[in-house]
């Protein structure tokens, strides 16, 4: 079956749901974003609002030539699935990392969406093999994962199962590579891909310094950056990331420290409402 993708549908239209669709309409794709009804959907109309105005600022691929306000013209905004996916060529899901519930999901496409589709994830946690039994065509299915403010990040992993067409996987990636972005290639499942896979440690070992009083975040901030010519350190990155997202990581595991440092980051900055970028301050003030 021909794997030439023209038409993309983004399941969820959160924070990176918003940037994935966004970023494919820039780049001329005819993009379908769903959610599930029209609260969600007004919400995600202020998101590609801001997105226009960021890509304009940040001069994004010529977006002051008014291309940024272009891209809306090639998205279209539903709450109503079937009609989502009548014609999609690709559908990218961002729904909740919940397992359960994107099973529940791909069930649901699996009926409702042509033979042509292609499904791709877009979760963090959760291997594709996880979810390939639920979407009635695991040799069209895969994942890809994108880093939070694509236009800047442009990175897309994508990663298949042992079941992934490779004509499939070849078509996601120049799909990647025709959206703004540089598709990183993963020939073996691997949780956490590549980026989290480099990531993570470091913010990890970034989290017990700080809570060993070995330094502060500022100090460990300074020493990545001037060490390595890192444009960030790990405590800026975790205010990217946002600290709720780091206090619920942090607080679902087993680790004495990484419970310690769940505990650190709720009392200190959680309770007050300091979540990182966010909402203007974390562990800096923005």
């Amino acid at each position: 079956m021909p794997c030439q993708i023209k038409t993309l549908t983004v399941l969820g239209t959160g924070v990176l749901g918003s940037q994935i669709a966004y970023q494919a309409a820039f780049h001329g794709f005819a993009v379908t974003a769903y959610d599930v009804d029209g609260v969600a959907l007004e919400k995600a109309r202020a998101r590609l609002a801001r997105l226009v105005g960021i890509y304009r600022a940040a001069d994004v691929g010529g977006a002051g030539e008014s291309k940024a306000e272009a891209a809306l013209d090639k998205l279209r905004l539903t709450a109503n699935l079937g009609d989502a996916v009548a014609d999609a060529d690709l559908v990218i899901e961002a729904v909740p990392e919940l397992l359960e519930v994107k099973r529940d999901v791909y069930r649901m496409l699996a009926e409702l969406s042509p033979a042509k589709t292609i499904f791709a994830t877009n979760s963090s946690t959760l291997l594709p093999s996880d979810l390939k039994d639920s979407t009635g065509r695991p040799d069209r299915f895969l994942a890809i994962h994108y880093a939070n403010n694509i236009w800047a990040q442009n990175i897309a992993e994508v990663m298949g199962t042992a079941e992934t067409d490779p004509a499939v996987f070849d078509a996601v990636v120049e799909f990647a590579r025709n959206s703004g972005l540089e598709p990183i290639e993963i020939r073996k499942e691997k949780a956490g891909y590549v980026l989290n896979s480099l990531l993570v440690p470091l913010l990890n070992a970034a989290a017990g310094l700080l809570m060993q009083g070995v330094a502060t975040p500022e100090t460990i901030d300074k020493t990545w950056r001037i060490a390595t010519g890192a444009p960030s350190g790990p405590f800026q990155i975790y205010d990217v990331v946002g600290l709720g997202t780091a206090y619920n990581i942090a607080a679902s595991s087993p680790d004495a420290g990484s419970q310690a440092f769940a505990r650190y980051l709720k009392d200190n900055y959680i309770d007050q409402g300091k979540l990182g970028v966010a909402t203007g301050e974390g562990f800096y003030t923005y």
